[in-house]
């Protein structure tokens, strides 16, 4: 018979032995133990309860423990758990890439399926270069991304992160090298100002003939920053890309399904990526799945070339049990009417966290959508900062200089209240 830990033991046993993200072995951040979850809040072991401002980074959109999503994982899981995509296929997943493909940006209508929003950003940029050797024209293999952008935790992903922000300098001489402009300077809400195109502009002249494509976070600058950028940005970028014939990557795995007031956050800009990235949110938090959508020109190019096929295959790839969730993910928030939801929480929002723009050690509150950002003017201390607001009844994942949230868009206005209650007196403190 196995032994039952108490919470002090598995704790301990956590602590001498599980490598947490961006943790330290050898000076390990304190933990909470989590027993359960039930809508948008955590249960943990020692009684609390807490609201969770994170949405588990971001991918719990609809609420933790939803009856239809709980649903839906069992009665798949009674037919097939897993099979093989290779030369196999299933409802599941067919069922996805035909919602995939009806609620993306016009043109992306083939759609390969990975295992998690990094994996989705390496097929992406594999998909690019594979389809320039296929138009005979290897030597564009770099790519082009921004600075303060944030796209995955894997080698290639890694690359066409910001190399100081994107918290990867130390792997800098292992890395393929790539290329980055300046962050967009203009701001969602003000006037655009055409000058902030100039450096992307410079970029894609210079370097054209060794680019394969540029990558880019559409409109939310995610873990690079928290930054909200005009969409006329977005527009211009598009419209370059296609004048100097590079392809254009949208990474929409943090923005993906509705975070942003739109589906998707090229949708501001009314632009249809090459390739489009979607992960994170996609089944509802459940379970680890990503997809990358591309054209039918690129596609047939790629496959008409000297491999016939491309070149990759995930084991997971198409996983019914997370195909299944996804496809109710989806069918929950076109019921759920998740753009009134997301306006709901993007006016209280605004309209609470409003009082710390006044505060000294404040540089900057915006919203847009579902995200809340408070950027102060020095960085946090994560763990004094992360036990007061725990003491308050929330949950958040504070980082650098940032105290943001993400809720799940299901949070009632009262939620909101203790939540962002929380962050006003807190942050208020000093």
């Amino acid at each position: 018979m196995p032994t039952t830990l108490n919470s002090a033991a598995l704790l301990e046993f956590d602590k001498n032995h599980i490598w947490h993200p961006y943790s330290s072995m050898s000076n390990p951040a304190p933990l909470q133990l989590v027993e359960s979850a039930t809508g948008v809040y955590l249960h943990l072991s020692d009684g609390k309860k807490l609201i969770d401002g994170m949405a588990s980074w971001w991918s719990v959109i609809h609420g933790y423990n939803n009856p239809e999503l709980n649903k839906a994982l069992v009665e798949q899981s009674q037919k097939v758990a897993h099979v093989m995509f290779g030369g196999l296929t299933h409802e599941p997943a067919i069922t996805l890439c035909k919602n995939l493909v009806e609620i993306s940006p016009q043109g992306l209508d083939k759609v390969f399926l990975s295992d998690s929003g990094s994996v989705a950003v390496e097929v992406a940029m594999k998909m690019a270069i594979q389809y320039w050797q296929a138009r005979e024209k290897p030597e564009k293999h770099q790519f082009l991304s921004l600075n303060n952008g944030y796209h995955g935790d894997t080698f290639g992903a890694m690359s066409v992160c910001d190399p100081i922000t994107g918290m990867h300098h130390l792997f800098a001489n292992a890395m393929m090298k790539n290329h980055f402009s300046e962050s967009p300077s203009c701001k969602f809400h003000d006037n655009f100002d055409p000058s902030s195109l100039d450096n992307l502009k410079e970029q894609l002249s210079t370097h054209k003939h060794q680019l394969a494509a540029l990558i880019l976070e559409p409109i939310v600058q995610g873990a690079g920053g928290m930054k909200f950028y005009h969409p006329e940005y977005l527009k211009g970028a598009k419209q370059l890309c296609e004048q100097h014939d590079v392809l254009l990557i949208a990474d929409e795995i943090a923005t993906g399904f509705g975070r942003t007031g739109e589906m998707f956050a090229c949708n501001h800009a009314d632009i249809s990526p090459d390739i489009l990235c979607v992960g994170k949110s996609i089944t509802g938090g459940y379970m680890s799945l990503a997809a990358t959508l591309t054209t039918d020109a690129i596609a047939t190019t790629i496959s008409n070339s000297e491999a016939n096929c491309f070149m990759h295959g995930p084991t997971f790839m198409g996983n019914p049990l997370a195909c299944a969730l996804a496809n109710k993910s989806i069918e929950l928030l076109k019921a759920n009417n998740w753009q009134a939801n997301v306006k709901r929480i993007e006016a209280f929002l605004s309209r609470a966290l409003a009082p710390l723009e006044l505060n000294e050690n404040v540089a900057d509150v915006r919203v847009l959508g579902a995200i809340g950002v408070i950027e102060m003017r020095e960085a946090v201390d994560m763990v004094s900062i992360t036990a007061a607001f725990i003491e308050r009844g929330v949950w958040l994942r504070p980082f650098g200089k940032l105290v943001y949230i993400m809720p799940a868009f299901c949070m009632t206005d009262a939620e909101l209240e203790v939540l962002c209650g929380a962050m006003v007196e807190v942050v208020g403190l000093g």
